[in-house]
């Protein structure tokens, strides 16, 4: 018998995890990780090959992101202080790079998602904990 899984601490930086919701509640990223820090900003997506739906990076601060070697598309939704969409890139592909006057933030979603959500320029996401992912076994 092996010991069980050891249960995420909610205190250690690397488990937090937002859900992001659209203006009208729909769940845009159901697990978006926080990217707060020197480190995790800097190297942001990169080494994936791919980003799960319902997955995300939500970057702060910063007003613009590249995609030097990385090796998927994205979409990046670009906030405000209050959480208000200032910019929008769609299908960001690799190589490329986009920001947005005003932007505090850029929330990194697979590509499609903005445009599959509706999202604007203008709307507000709002942010909650995401609930804790049961333990692989």
């Amino acid at each position: 018998m092996g010991t069980p899984p050891e249960a995420p601490n909610p205190r250690r930086r690397r488990d937090r995890r937002l859900r992001i919701l659209g203006p009208s509640g729909q769940v845009v990223c159901s697990q978006c990780e926080i990217a707060d820090r020197p480190w995790p900003r800097m190297k942001g997506l990169l080494g994936r090959t791919s980003l799960e739906p319902g997955g995300g990076m939500l970057i702060k601060p910063t007003p613009s992101v590249h995609m030097f070697f990385m090796r998927f598309a994205i979409d990046v939704v670009f906030l405000d202080k209050k959480d208000t969409i200032v910019g929008i890139a769609h299908t960001l592909r690799p190589w490329r790079m986009a920001g947005a006057r005003r932007a505090h933030a850029a929330l990194e979603l697979p590509a499609g998602t903005a445009e599959q959500h509706g999202l604007q320029k203008g709307d507000v996401l709002r942010t909650e904990p995401a609930p804790l992912m049961e333990a692989v076994r």
